[in-house]
C-alpha cells in the first residue's frame, strides 16, 4: 500500500482509540468496545494497515470488556456497602 495512493482503513478506528483513552484519562478498559473494532478492522486489513502493529489480533477485548465492567460493579458495591 502506498501512502500516497491509498489511506489506510484502520486510521479511523485508531483515532476513536486515541479519542476514548484521551476521554476516560487513558484507562484501557473503559475502551475496549473501541479497541474491539480495532481489532475486527485489524482482522480484514493487518496486511496492508500501518495503524494494526500494536493490535493484537488473538486477543477478545470484548470479553475483557465484560470482565472489567463486573469488577468496577463489585467494587461500586464494596464501596457503597462501606
Amino acid at each position: 500500500m502506498s501512502s500516497k495512493t491509498a489511506k489506510d482503513p484502520c486510521k479511523p478506528s485508531a483515532c476513536r482509540i486515541q479519542d476514548c483513552l484521551k476521554a476516560n484519562k487513558f484507562d484501557e478498559t473503559r475502551c475496549y468496545d473501541v479497541i474491539e473494532n480495532m481489532r475486527q478492522c485489524c482482522l480484514k486489513f493487518h496486511k496492508v494497515s500501518l495503524c494494526c502493529s500494536g493490535i493484537k489480533l488473538d486477543r477478545d477485548y470484548h470479553s475483557e470488556q465484560e470482565a472489567a465492567d463486573r469488577e468496577r460493579q463489585e467494587k461500586h458495591k464494596q464501596r457503597a456497602s462501606e
